[in-house]
């Protein structure tokens, strides 16, 4: 018995280290640019074979890489959810859009690359959907959100909402590229010296970008 959790602990401890160097990889590199082997050699594993045999394909990494994620950031959004309940203002459904994922950043420390992994993900087609699936299972609480933002916007047009979704990842994503890469380069930052200032900046201008008037071209 002794003998094989310490086994487990160790299969653990592989895919936690795999994890880690191709997360890192990915992030610096994009995902199609980093061989397996690289990301064995990075995480200290003499077997070149060692991502295949403990998560598959490439496709199956990135999924373990999301999933890793996901969960903390779920529980995030789901208190911050809890703390609203019904309410009616836009801002506060757009602090729950925003502030998982500063907080999580937050809570990673310094070097993370979890921002510049899914900047690299969601640029890619094929790995946006299989992100978006992953995220979609591991978030229920991702139509909560989504539910509340429709009641504060109830006029506004199917295909407006898409894009400006679409405005609001974008956002969200790229400024915490931007903060997470400064860091991590002991580089300028902007003036907001934390992830919650940051949080606050990229709300007070998403829920404009939400309010925005709607103009059809003639």
């Amino acid at each position: 018995m002794a003998d094989r959790t310490r086994q487990d602990e160790r299969v653990a401890a592989t895919r936690e280290a795999l994890l880690s160097a191709a997360e890192r990889l990915f992030a610096e590199r994009g995902v199609h640019a980093v061989a397996n082997r690289q990301i064995s050699e990075a995480a200290g594993q003499g077997n070149n074979a060692a991502v295949s045999y403990h998560f598959g394909t490439k496709v199956d990494l990135v999924r373990a890489i999301v999933r890793r994620h996901a969960g903390q950031i779920e529980g995030i959004r789901g208190r911050l959810l809890a703390g609203i309940g019904d309410s009616a203002d836009l801002r506060d459904w757009v602090a729950c859009a925003v502030r998982p994922t500063t907080e999580h950043l937050e809570a990673l420390g310094s070097p993370s690359w979890y921002a510049r992994f899914i900047a690299q993900v969601t640029a890619d087609p094929a790995l946006y959907a299989i992100t978006t699936d992953e995220v979609s299972v591991a978030a229920p609480s991702m139509y909560a959100l989504q539910e509340g933002m429709n009641r504060c916007l109830p006029d506004l047009p199917a295909e407006v909402y898409e894009e400006r979704a679409a405005m609001t990842r974008h956002l969200i994503t790229q400024m915490a590229v931007e903060r997470e890469r400064a860091l991590a380069d002991n580089a300028p930052i902007y003036s907001r010296a934390t992830w919650s200032e940051v949080a606050t900046g990229l709300i007070d201008v998403i829920v404009a970008l939400w309010q925005a008037p709607v103009t059809h071209d003639s």
